[in-house]
């Protein structure tokens, strides 16, 4: 049976739902491209369709009155950037603790166009032992879904070469201010 959100995101907007979610308790999942606000509404119908636990990690700017009630409700956490040691251990000790959780990071980090895209994901998910969950949205075919998978997190190189493969081909909202991570 569809939720709300799937209904919305599939029967009146047009979308198409992609890959299967991975039978895991825990992972981070990685969010691209992200050009638009408008990623973020599509991702969190998508992730409600397939009824998957999931906390949103957002910049600490973007949590001022009003608006931190809204990104609240939307299921966001502030962080200082997720370079920050702090905040990689914080959030990892949350993947820890719980039972079930899924933390979602769009590591290009801004919707300009970035060549080097923030590796905190990959040190949270290092640090948790959980995998990477790739999903991505594609505004050329109108469909986002679930593109990979990587659990093999010897090292951020490996990572990197596996997700620029994944995204590669994708189109943004606007494909000018999306970019591979350019320093493999």
């Amino acid at each position: 049976m569809k939720t709300i959100s799937g209904f919305v995101l599939l029967n009146i907007l047009g979308w198409k739902i992609n890959g299967e979610f991975p039978d895991v308790k825990k992972s981070i999942i990685v969010y691209a491209p992200h050009t638009s606000n408008m990623d973020a509404f599509y991702g969190k119908l998508f992730l409600n369709e397939l009824r998957i636990p999931h906390t949103i990690l957002s910049k600490k700017e973007l949590f001022f009155f009003p608006m931190n009630i809204a990104m609240k409700w939307f299921g966001s956490i502030p962080v200082r950037g997720v370079k920050n040691s702090n905040a990689i251990y914080s959030v990892a000790q949350m993947l820890e603790q719980s039972d079930e959780m899924h933390i979602i990071i769009s590591p290009e980090g801004t919707r300009k166009k970035v060549i080097k895209w923030n590796k905190g994901f990959y040190y949270i998910a290092e640090k948790a032992k959980v995998p990477i969950v790739v999903v991505s949205i594609d505004y050329q075919k109108k469909e986002i879904g679930i593109i990979g998978m990587i659990d093999n997190l010897e090292s951020s190189k490996y990572v990197m070469q596996q997700i620029n493969k994944m995204y590669n081909g994708i189109i943004a909202k606007h494909p000018e201010n999306f970019s591979l991570e350019l320093r493999n």
